[in-house]
């Protein structure tokens, strides 16, 4: 069982909505360096936390919950695409992976902690294609095919 449904399965899962849930942060996946290089992102270790996956269980129907949280880990690790998140927001980084002819959209943030660098997810669903034209592209993996 991966570490973000054994998470969701031990903190969040049968929870009332809006209810608050422990604090615990798990780390999700390492960035490919592929990744790491072509956005330069100062961290190889993604994180995921409760927080997260609880509000993504509050707001996404359950076929979309459940796609996407077996999603994550993959989109994270080997993105098809790395856009630039628009401007204001706080979370700098959106990969983007088409998974079963779906799109999941995950939104990373880089902060320091007492001067070391961390990657979280902030957030992760399903969107179209449409959703993606007012984002700048920033990377692509060479010939559309991550390495396996």
């Amino acid at each position: 069982m991966s570490t973000i449904i054994h998470l969701y399965k031990r903190h969040i899962k049968g929870t009332e909505r809006k209810s608050i849930v422990r604090s615990v942060s798990v780390l999700l996946c390492h960035l490919t360096v592929a990744v790491i290089r072509g956005v330069e992102i100062p961290c190889n270790k993604v994180y995921v936390s409760t927080r997260v996956i609880k509000h993504i269980y509050d707001k996404r129907p359950a076929e979309e919950f459940d796609f996407v949280m077996d999603s994550i880990e993959s989109v994270m690790k080997y993105p098809d695409k790395i856009y630039r998140n628009k401007e204001g927001k706080k979370a700098e980084f959106c990969f983007v992976k088409n998974i079963k002819n779906s799109k999941v959209f995950a939104v990373l943030e880089v902060y320091d902690v007492e001067d070391f660098p961390r990657c979280e997810v902030v957030t992760f669903y399903r969107v179209e294609e449409k959703y993606l034209k007012n984002y700048e592209l920033l990377w692509e993996w060479e010939g559309g095919t991550p390495p396996s």
